[in-house]
């Protein structure tokens, strides 16, 4: 089994599901007492979410890579970004180290593409929606991507940042993306990618009428996967 290298912290609350989820797939895989072999470099978040408001992403990249080297100095055998608005730096940081990075849109294109879809809705951070990288990445894979009105936009970031990162859920709140992801279908979404980690604390497939991607979970379970060589990097 190779270690995994968690960039975690962005925010804790998602960081804790990519943890349990790699060692609960461990145990079931290889049984008895296994558990996943991690080192993690966990972020204060309000440092983070601070260069991201004042827009310091050359700030923030540095911090990013200077995580992902010591990671690899600690035993890292693959850097895994636990959160998907922070890969808008993830060329820069696998260009600093040589292992690999496990990126969370190419879990997700794959999980995307084997249900056969080519156009899905997009809900996370302003920034994810907003910035082009994520739909780039997706356009890679032959995916067309499709967010949010502006309103829409700031509905889904306010209750990122405000709620689901401090760990708190509100079932109004539910109903405000239950509402985002029928505006997505009428637009011609067959599915929509929960594109911030913390967003399936609020979601799950059971409350949406479009079929879910779970960014999490997928990253998790592509990086868990790799690590076992069950899948190649």
């Amino acid at each position: 089994m190779k270690t995994i290298g968690l960039i975690g912290g962005l925010s804790w609350e998602s960081t804790a599901i990519y943890y349990k989820f790699m060692n609960e797939y461990v145990k079931k895989e290889l049984g008895g007492l296994h558990s996943a072999k991690i080192v993690l470099h966990s972020f204060d978040f309000q440092e983070i979410v601070n260069l991201q408001k004042l827009g310091h992403w050359d700030t923030a990249t540095e911090k990013m890579i200077e995580a992902a080297q010591a990671l690899e100095r600690a035993g890292a055998d693959s850097i895994v970004i636990c959160t998907n608005t922070m890969h808008l730096m993830a060329d820069a940081v696998q260009e600093a180290v040589s292992v690999p990075l496990i990126h969370i849109v190419d879990a997700v294109a794959a999980s995307i593409k084997k249900a056969n879809i080519s156009k899905i809705g997009l809900l996370g951070t302003a920034f994810t929606m907003e910035k082009s990288f994520y739909k780039d990445r997706l356009a890679k894979h032959g995916i067309e991507c499709i967010v949010p009105c502006e309103v829409g936009r700031e509905t889904a970031h306010t209750i990122i940042f405000s709620e689901l990162c401090r760990g708190e859920i509100r079932e109004d709140s539910k109903q405000r993306y239950q509402q985002l992801i029928n505006d997505l279908a009428a637009n011609g979404a067959e599915g929509v990618i929960l594109g911030c980690t913390e967003i399936p604390l609020l979601i799950k497939q059971e409350d949406s009428t479009l079929p879910v991607f779970d960014s999490t979970t997928l990253h998790a379970e592509a990086a868990i996967k790799a690590a076992l060589n069950e899948i190649p990097v």
